[in-house]
């Protein structure tokens, strides 16, 4: 009996890495432990009641932890989306079709948000938008 709870095992992990579900796996780890219990002559009922546990137990504790791995956090920002919102500091003069800011470090050629907006060297602006190599920025409030 304990070989068929190895080839549930197998086919189980099999099936996981087709779907990449989390939960198929929890189910072949519970396969998986609950062989020894049938080669040590554990009856059937005993040897489900094993199965049954260590899936739930499995399936409540660790398929929420890899579902959350999985996908990612929706607050998280990457890449010019995480320069939104922060503060930067005006190097030239920004006007509507011409400036240079510092963000995070960087230097980027800016404009102002507001198409009458002139904002002054050494201001302190906040970025609204990017679009290409290019900030849209408004003075901090």
């Amino acid at each position: 009996m304990w070989v068929l709870w190895l080839v549930l095992a197998g086919v189980f992990g099999v099936a996981e890495a087709v779907t990449l579900t989390a939960a198929l796996s929890v189910l072949g780890g519970a396969a998986l432990l609950t062989a020894p219990f049938a080669a040590l002559g554990t009856p059937l009922w005993g040897q489900l009641v094993v199965f049954t546990v260590v899936s739930g137990v499995g399936l409540v504790l660790l398929r929420p932890i890899a579902l959350r791995h999985r996908t990612p956090a929706a607050d998280r920002r990457f890449g010019v989306d995480a320069l939104i919102g922060e503060p930067a500091q005006v190097l030239r003069e920004v006007r509507p079709d011409a400036g240079l800011v510092k963000v995070r470090g960087e230097e980027w050629t800016a404009r102002s948000f507001n198409d009458t907006t002139v904002i002054p060297a050494g201001t302190t602006v906040e970025v609204l938008r990017i679009s290409g190599t290019t900030a849209f920025v408004h003075p901090r409030s």
